[in-house]
């Protein structure tokens, strides 16, 4: 667990959220929303892979098993994928649904931006529609 936190601290340095807050308090937040030790360390690692130079194989190195790296390839978006054929791919993971509606959830929060523009409504309009498509998977 230690470690995951360590990696998803270090890529995610000095980035900023859309509320100008540091970015590596939206994955802590999913973890925290998780129950137990795997999910917790998917869910903080969730955005590594799309959000730095980190690779799978690096995390492999690290130590990581392939249940993670799965749920973690579930989780990243591919360069010209599209956001459907995406959230596709998080539904075939049970894991990976768990922690993508945290994250659609935690980033749904407009309360932390301080002036939401129509931008910011339409962004949340299409993670509600993620959410609803991963829960109606989970039925």
């Amino acid at each position: 667990m230690n470690k995951a936190i360590e990696i998803a601290n270090r890529a995610h340095a000095g980035q900023v959220d859309k509320a100008g807050e540091p970015y590596i308090l939206h994955p802590l937040r999913v973890m925290l929303s998780m129950k137990d030790e795997l999910e917790r360390i998917c869910a903080v690692l969730h955005d590594v892979v799309e959000d730095s130079d980190i690779t799978f194989d690096n995390l492999r190195k690290e130590g990581f098993s392939e249940e993670v790296i799965n749920v973690l390839d579930c989780l990243t978006k591919r360069d010209g994928e599209s956001y459907d054929d995406f959230i596709d791919r998080v539904i075939i993971n049970k894991i990976a649904c768990q922690i993508k509606l945290a994250d659609l959830y935690d980033n749904m929060n407009l309360c932390r931006i301080k002036n939401p523009t129509n931008k910011d409504r339409a962004r949340i309009e299409k993670y509600r529609e993620a959410a609803d498509r991963i829960l109606n998977s989970l039925l």
